[in-house]
């Protein structure tokens, strides 16, 4: 699995454990929200000065961030199925 996905499933994996939005997190974290987003879905090349500020905004050690194991067991237990989405409704 590639480290950024690996990265980016376990930094979901603690934020959703410690029950924070991704703007709380990226608040915390010290970086704007849209940028956390992406380094969520591993789209994110990320320093060490990053890896270590996500470390400690949730209280857990670097190393848990780049856990391929606790990534793939995360990655199994999320759903696939999304809720259908609204048709809009089109003005004639």
């Amino acid at each position: 699995m590639d480290i950024r996905k690996v990265f980016g499933l376990n930094m979901r994996r603690v934020r959703l454990a410690a029950d924070l939005s991704q703007e709380a997190a990226a608040e915390i974290i010290g970086v704007g929200r849209a940028h956390a987003g992406s380094m969520e879905r591993g789209q994110q090349n990320v320093t060490i000065l990053i890896i270590w500020q996500v470390a400690q905004a949730f209280g857990c050690r670097a190393a848990d961030l780049l856990d391929e194991a606790a990534a793939r067991t995360f990655a199994a237990s999320l759903t696939t199925t999304k809720a259908p989405r609204k048709r809009r409704r089109v003005s004639r």
